[in-house]
């Protein structure tokens, strides 16, 4: 197939659909660094001309990363659902986008047709929409889990609990615990990023999280996000792992980087799920990524990031995770240069990630370095709480002390509840209520009718 068009007596080529879609994309840093992006604004133009008029099926006929190469690019194309398709599967690029917007893409119609997605597919209409286009359809997308909780509901949004201590100091960790418990927080999990690799701290973590999650019978998940390889000792040994955490990419290489293959996610997938620690359903996995992941290890074979973050989401779909947060700002200017590029990017992530039916979070964030602030952040917030976020981070004072950067706090999220009518999870709201943290309308009731301040002393004894 040629890729060209004319704009005023001016024909634009391209080599391949990979050059089709990099140039096509929103100018970002990252993509500037791997010297991929459209050079002008007119070739940036030009390049979305020829993807709206590009068949979705030709994604299955090119390969960006080649099949032989690359084994996330085999798992796309050997699940990839063939009867979920063809519903669309005369479209092209733009008459796609224009399905998506219009009211025969439901929430049942676009569930029945994530199987039938690729994720070059997604990206590739993404960078044909605005970003209102792209709150539009998430929003219509309806993705639930569940382990302890139900999470993913229409009108709910949850939140990760984030309570990271510089050391792995367990008092320090139960001060935040506390303090986010009591601002209503902790419905998506419990997780904390150690900063230790040692076996004995992670497991006094982990079995201080659990134990705090049964003393109080609080239906939640924890989680302690190390490495698999960890996480597969820990649950071996009888660490109460709920949880199995890792960070991936979208491409083999990418993976490879961190240490992961689809064989050891597998194992991982497979030991979880033996453990049966979930009360109301066997979500078990919780991924991360971000864009830039898969340039900064030098494995992005020239696609550029936005389609290769939407391809670690083809591989988090083979295990039905309970939770998959794009850490939007987090790599760094490099990627993500400004407040601009960062609210564009966490918008398509979402956006991408719901099509393919998976349950989208975002770590709404920012490292220091970067030319964005947390006003920046606000607006995210409310787009991606307009757009119907599964769930956002809750860090002590949206300061991270042991990660340094900046990310959203617990008054955010109870900004963004009462603002637009967001509620928890239910089975966590109940227990809210139960414990006096809040009243039947979800407000935070007064501190001294609180049930769990008065047993304190439990607390204080669990952290040592």
């Amino acid at each position: 197939m040629r890729y060209r068009t004319t704009i005023d007596s001016h024909v634009f080529e391209f080599a391949d659909l990979k050059q089709v879609m990099a140039c096509a994309s929103p100018a970002r840093s990252g993509d500037y660094l791997a010297e991929i992006a459209a050079a002008t604004a007119q070739q940036r133009l030009a390049a979305r001309h020829v993807l709206a008029e590009t068949p979705l099926k030709q994604f299955l006929n090119e390969a960006l990363v080649p099949y032989e190469e690359d084994n996330v690019t085999r798992l796309i194309v050997d699940s990839h659902d063939a009867q979920a398709f063809a519903s669309v599967a005369h479209l092209t690029v733009g008459d796609f986008r224009n399905w998506l917007l219009s009211e025969g893409a439901d929430t049942n119609a676009l569930s029945a047709l994530a199987p039938g997605l690729t994720p070059e597919m997604v990206a590739a209409v993404s960078k044909l929409m605005r970003n209102q286009d792209l709150v539009s359809v998430a929003r219509k997308c309806g993705v639930v889990t569940r382990f302890r909780d139900t999470i993913g509901l229409p009108g709910h949004l949850a939140v990760r609990l984030q309570p990271n201590h510089p050391t792995d100091d367990l008092r320090g960790i139960a001060a935040s615990l506390l303090d986010g418990l009591l601002l209503g927080a902790g419905d998506a999990v419990i997780g904390i990023n150690p900063a230790s690799d040692s076996m004995q701290v992670l497991g006094d973590l982990l079995r201080m999280l659990d134990e705090v999650i049964q003393r109080f019978q609080i239906p939640t998940q924890s989680c302690v996000l190390t490495h698999v390889t960890n996480t597969l000792k820990l649950a071996e040994d009888g660490a109460p792992v709920d949880l199995v955490f890792q960070s991936i990419g979208g491409t083999e290489k990418t993976n490879r980087s961190f240490g992961v293959t689809p064989e050891l996610l597998d194992e991982a997938y497979a030991a979880a799920l033996a453990m049966k620690r979930g009360t109301i359903g066997d979500n078990v996995m919780y991924f991360e990524t971000g864009q830039g992941s898969a340039l900064s290890a030098n494995a992005n074979f020239g696609v550029d990031q936005q389609t290769c973050e939407a391809r670690a989401y083809g591989l988090a779909r083979r295990y039905k995770p309970l939770l998959i947060n794009t850490v939007v700002g987090f790599i760094g200017p490099e990627y993500l240069y400004d407040g601009k590029q960062i609210i564009r990017a966490g918008l398509e992530d979402h956006f991408c990630g719901k099509l393919l039916g998976l349950p989208l979070g975002c770590d709404i964030c920012y490292t220091n370095h970067a030319e964005a602030d947390q006003d920046d952040m606000d607006t995210l917030l409310v787009l991606l709480g307009t757009a119907g976020i599964n769930f956002i981070m809750g860090v002590p004072g949206a300061d991270d002390v042991m990660l340094n950067y900046q990310s959203t706090s617990f008054h955010d999220a109870l900004f963004l509840r009462e603002t637009m009518g967001l509620k928890r999870a239910p089975e966590f709201e109940a227990w809210l209520q139960r414990m006096q943290i809040s009243d039947a309308a979800g407000r935070l009731a007064p501190a001294c009718s609180n049930a769990m301040l008065s047993d304190m002393g439990t607390l204080k004894a669990l952290a040592g």
